[in-house]
C-alpha cells in the first residue's frame, strides 16, 4: 500500500470516527464524502457503518445520500443492498440521480437485464433520463434492435450529439458488428474526445478491421488528440495480429517519450507485440526493464517464447516464475505444456500436471469459462508425445466432454508409438460416439498402420476414407501410405503410388522412398528418388546424406565421393545437430560443437569413448 492510499484510509477512518462522536456534528455533506471514499476503496464494512448512521440520523430523506449509498454498495459488488436502498420508502420520489446510480450499478456488475428493467420502470413513472442515464442503458442492451430504439429516443431528448452518449453508442454498435451505424454516429458528432476516438479505434480492431482502426489512429493524431495508455494498448494489439514490427517499434518509441513504459499494461502489450512479431530479444528487453510484473506479464513473456518456438526458454521462464513466487494460472499452463510436448520433457509435464491437481486448475466446470477441453487436450498431447500413453489415456478417460481433437490425439499417439490395434480401436469408438473424423483423424490412422506394419488396413482406409467418411485424401495421406509401403519393402507399389496419385509428390514422400531404398538395397530406384527430392530441395543436406548412405550400403564408394563433391559444389553443409536430455535437476540442451556447457570436458570425454567403441565395431561415417 503506497503513502497516498494510507493517507486516504486514515482520512476515511477519521471521518467514520466523527460519524459516531457525540461531540462532533456529522452533517450530510461529510456523510456523502465519506460514502464516496468508501465506494472508491470498496470499503464495505465502513460503508455499512455509515449506512446505519444515515438511517439513525434521517439522512435517507436526502436524494444525494441515497445515491451515494447505492453507488457505494454497487462498487462493493453488493447489488442486493444497493437495490434495497433504492427501494427504501421515503416521502420523496426517486430522482434521475438515484435511477442513474442503480442502473449503472447493475450494468457495472454484469446484471444488464436488471439495469434495463429499472430503466423501463423509470420511464413508466415519468422520470426524465439524462445524458448520464443513456450510456448505461445503451451498454445494457442485449439486442441490436434495442440499441436502435434508444438511439432514436436520443433525438427526442436532444442528446444525439452528446459525446458521452455517442461513445456508448459506438461501443455497443461495434459489439453487435454494426460497423456502419457506429461510423455514422462517430462522423455526426461535432466534438470528439479521446474516449470516443478510443471507442472507434478499438471497435474496428475487435471486428477485425485493422486498416480502418489504424486510419482512425492516424486521424486522431492529425486532429491533435494525444494518445493515452488505453489507445497505445489497442494499437499494439493490432500490430500484434498483423505482425507489423516496424510500426510496433515506432509506437514503442512513443511510449518511451510519453513515459507510458511505467504502465504494466502497456509493457505487457509491448511484450505481446514483440512475441507475435517473432522478436523475442526485444520482448525480453521490455520484460527485464519492468520494475513491477503481474501474472499477465509472465504469461506474455512465456507465450512470446513459445510463439518463437523457444521451448527451452519457455520452461526456463516458467521455472523462474515459480522461483519468484508467482502463482501460474490456466493461461500459463496452456503456454508451457506445448513446450514440454516439443521437448518430450515428461518430468516437467508431470510437475505441471501435479501443480494443476494440487491447485484445482483444469478441474471440469471450475475454470471460469476457460476451455476445459482445450486444456485437457494439451495435457493429453504432452503425455502422448512423451511416449506415456497410459497417462494420456487416463486424462482422456476422465474427460466429460471430448472434441474431435481429443480423439485425434489418442489415435495419433497410439500410432506414433506402434500401438496399431489400439489406434484402430480408438477410431472405431470415435465413430460409435457419433464424432465425425476429419483429415487429421486419417493422418493419425494411416500413420498408425504405417508404424505397426498394418499395410492392408492402411490401404483399405485410404480407399474408403472419402466414400465412407466424406474426407478427401490429401497429399499428407498419400505420403503416409507411400512411407508405409516403403517401410514394408513394397518399393514397386510405393513408386507406383507416387506416379499415379492425384498430387505431385512432395519432398517428404520422395525422401521416404529414398530411405527405404537404402534399407532394401535398391540403388537404381534410389537414384530416381534422389534426383526428384534434390530437385525439390536442393539445399537440404539430408537428401545428399541419404543418397550417400544408399551407395555406401551397396558398396559403391565412388558414387559416395561424387555425392560429397556435389555437396561442396552446391555449398550444402550438414546442419548442426541439436538434442536435449531431461535429468532430475532440469533440462540440458546440446548442439554440435558446443563447448559452453559447464560440464563440457566430462561430456566430450564420454563422447570420445563412445566414438572409440563404435569404431571398434566397424562403424565408418559416410558423410
Amino acid at each position: 500500500m503506497n503513502v497516498t492510499r494510507i493517507q486516504r484510509v486514515v482520512l476515511l477512518n477519521n471521518q467514520c470516527r466523527r460519524c459516531f462522536s457525540t461531540s462532533t456534528c456529522f452533517d450530510i455533506a461529510t456523510c456523502i464524502a465519506s460514502l464516496q471514499s468508501c465506494a472508491h476503496h470498496a470499503n464495505l464494512s465502513k460503508g455499512k457503518e455509515l449506512h446505519l448512521y444515515a438511517i439513525k440520523s434521517g439522512y435517507l430523506a436526502s436524494p444525494l445520500v441515497v445515491t451515494s449509498l447505492i453507488n457505494m454498495y454497487s462498487k462493493c459488488t453488493l447489488m442486493s443492498n444497493a437495490f434495497k436502498v433504492f427501494n427504501y420508502p421515503t416521502d420523496l420520489d426517486k430522482n434521475v440521480f438515484a435511477y442513474n446510480a442503480v442502473i449503472a450499478g447493475f450494468v457495472g456488475n454484469g446484471l444488464s437485464l436488471d439495469g434495463f428493467l429499472v430503466y423501463k420502470r423509470m420511464r413508466h413513472l415519468g422520470v426524465t433520463p439524462d445524458k448520464y442515464t443513456f450510456p448505461c442503458v445503451i451498454r445494457a442492451c442485449v439486442e441490436d434492435l434495442e440499441v436502435k430504439k434508444i438511439h432514436g429516443l436520443l433525438f427526442k431528448f436532444g442528446l444525439e450529439l452528446d459525446v458521452f452518449v455517442g461513445s456508448a453508442l459506438v461501443n455497443t454498435y461495434m459489439k453487435f458488428g454494426l460497423v456502419m451505424d457506429a461510423h455514422e454516429v462517430f462522423e455526426e458528432l461535432p466534438v470528439r474526445d479521446l474516449v470516443l476516438w478510443n471507442s472507434m479505434l478499438n471497435g474496428y480492431a475487435q471486428v477485425g478491421l485493422f486498416e480502418e482502426a489504424l486510419e482512425a489512429f492516424r486521424r486522431m493524431r492529425k486532429n491533435g488528440v494525444v494518445a493515452c495508455r488505453f489507445t497505445v494498448t489497442g494499437v499494439l494489439s493490432i500490430f500484434s495480429v498483423i505482425g507489423d514490427l516496424c510500426n510496433g517499434r515506432a509506437v514503442h518509441g512513443f511510449v518511451m517519450k510519453m513515459g507510458y513504459d511505467s504502465s504494466v499494461v502497456v509493457s505487457n502489450a509491448l511484450i505481446d507485440m514483440y512475441g507475435k512479431c517473432k522478436c523475442i530479444t526485444d520482448a525480453l528487453g521490455v520484460f527485464e526493464m519492468m520494475d513491477e510484473k503481474d501474472i499477465f506479464t509472465w504469461n506474455s513473456i512465456i507465450s512470446a517464447h513459445e510463439c518463437c518456438d523457444d521451448h527451452y526458454g519457455t520452461l526456463r521462464l516458467f521455472d523462474r516464475m515459480l522461483g519468484n513466487k508467482v502463482q501460474p494460472d490456466l493461461v500459463t499452463i496452456t503456454a508451457v505444456l506445448p513446450a514440454c510436448t516439443h521437448l518430450a520433457a515428461l518430468m516437467h509435464g508431470r510437475e505441471i500436471h501435479g501443480f494443476m491437481i494440487v491447485n484445482g486448475l483444469g478441474k471440469d466446470g471450475s475454470n471460469n469459462g476457460f476451455d476445459d477441453v482445450l486444456l485437457k487436450n494439451a495435457l493429453m498431447d504432452m503425455y502422448a508425445k512423451c511416449g506415456n500413453m497410459r497417462d494420456a489415456r487416463m486424462v482422456f478417460n476422465k474427460m466429460r466432454e471430448k472434441d474431435v481433437a481429443s480423439w485425434n490425439i489418442m489415435i495419433t499417439g497410439y500410432g506414433m508409438h506402434g500401438y496399431g490395434d489400439e489406434a484402430l480401436d480408438t477410431f472405431s469408438r470415435m465413430c460409435q460416439a457419433q464424432m465425425v473424423p476429419n483429415e487429421i483423424s486419417f493422418v493419425g490412422l494411416l500413420s498408425a498402420c504405417n508404424h505397426a506394419g498394418m499395410v492392408e488396413e492402411g490401404l483399405e482406409f485410404l480407399a474408403v476414407m472419402e466414400s465412407k467418411y466424406g474426407v478427401s485424401p490429401s497429399i499428407e495421406h498419400y505420403t503416409c501410405v507411400i512411407d508405409m509401403l516403403s517401410r514394408a519393402g513394397k518399393l514397386t507399389e510405393a513408386y507406383e503410388l507416387v506416379r499415379t496419385m492425384p498430387y505431385q509428390a512432395d519432398p517428404v514422400g520422395w525422401r521416404s522412398l529414398l530411405a527405404a531404398c537404402r534399407l532394401h538395397k535398391d540403388p537404381d530406384l534410389a537414384e530416381i528418388a534422389a534426383s526428384k527430392v534434390i530437385e525439390l530441395e536442393p539445399d537440404h543436406c539430408g537428401n545428399y546424406v541419404l543418397m550417400a548412405n544408399v551407395y555406401g550400403v551397396a558398396g559403391r564408394y565412388e558414387e559416395v565421393s561424387e555425392v560429397r563433391y556435389a555437396m561442396r559444389e552446391q555449398n550444402v553443409k550438414k546442419s548442426p545437430g541439436c538434442s536435449w536430455i531431461e535429468l532430475i535437476n532440469g533440462l540440458h540442451v546440446f548442439v554440435t560443437g558446443d563447448r559452453t556447457h559447464p560440464q563440457t570436458e566430462i561430456i566430450y570425454s564420454g563422447l570420445n569413448s563412445l566414438a572409440t567403441v563404435m569404431h571398434e565395431y566397424g562403424y565408418v561415417p559416410l558423410i
